[in-house]
């Protein structure tokens, strides 16, 4: 009793009610596509693009863009596409592709920030924009109607191309023999992982965005066979790793996006557990 009166009284505060909608909305979105990109081995898509966000994030500080979003968002999407075409050049292959980005983009923007941040706090800057840092806590309306605008985006695009997506991700040869547009589905995914990437990096940091992605995919897929169902669970299951991980971290004080790793890496656990019983679910 005592645990929900203290429950209660945080919800009395807009902050916390702000966290939690955000945290809901791009849970739900980063494990839309999770599926997709575990499926088509491109799991580390996310890493690479959340050092390209860390790199762009680094460059608005330096030239003093008050709403990084403005600068951050196109430069993760132009990253987006630049990698998905640099990976299906067959000199360099996509994980080749990733790693490439994803080094150069950390590093660049890690000497941008020492070289020209006026920041007493630098390491402070770095550790909180690697990790997570409060600034979950600290959300304002507008960059929640923002998030709910942008989710509201992802969610619609990805239940009308759901047929579309779905062909790409199991076969794309047969899907473009057929007369599928599979470099345009397969931009959109792109596009798509870029957004939810800009949105996760206030809740986890651009270090732990990976685990949004991919271990809500892969706990479903130790308990359900086909791709419908395991799209399904692993939105559920993830708005309910990232609820409880937050709740955990307001209450005890620890770092958000750590915690929400956490709890997913339990909940990881415990899908493998299951479905070593039972064998799996035949849907």
């Amino acid at each position: 009793m005592e645990l929900f009166e203290k429950l209660s009284l945080y919800f009395e505060y807009p902050f916390v009610r702000y966290a939690l909608i955000v945290g809901v909305l791009i849970s739900l979105c980063s494990s839309l596509l999770g599926v997709t990109l575990v499926l088509k081995r491109f799991s580390f898509i996310g890493d690479g693009l959340s050092h390209v966000a860390f790199g762009a994030m680094a460059i608005a500080a330096v030239v003093g863009v008050t709403n990084d979003m403005l600068l951050v968002l196109p430069i993760t999407i132009i990253s987006a596409v630049l990698l998905l075409r640099t990976g299906q050049n067959a000199r360099i292959k996509g994980d080749a592709a990733i790693a490439m980005i994803s080094v150069g983009a950390l590093a660049i923007g890690y000497l941008l920030m020492n070289l020209f941040s006026t920041s007493s706090n630098l390491s402070g800057d770095v550790c909180s924009t690697l990790f997570g840092s409060t600034s979950i806590l600290t959300l304002t309306k507008s960059e929640v109607i923002l998030c709910i605008v942008l989710s509201v985006i992802v969610v619609i695009a990805f239940v009308f191309f759901y047929n579309k997506i779905f062909c790409v991700t199991f076969d794309e040869t047969f899907a473009k023999a057929t007369g599928t547009k599979t470099d345009l589905y397969n931009l959109l995914i792109a596009v798509i992982i870029a957004v939810i990437i800009v949105l996760a990096m206030n809740l986890v940091g651009s270090l732990l965005i990976s685990a949004l992605v991919i271990f809500p995919a892969l706990s479903a897929m130790r308990g359900f066979k086909s791709f419908k169902s395991v799209t399904i669970c692993s939105a559920a299951l993830s708005v309910f790793c990232s609820s409880l991980g937050i709740l955990i971290s307001i209450l005890a004080g620890t770092p958000v996006g750590s915690t929400i790793v956490a709890v997913d890496i339990t909940a990881f656990a415990i899908f493998s557990l299951i479905g070593k019983v039972s064998g799996g679910i035949s849907k």
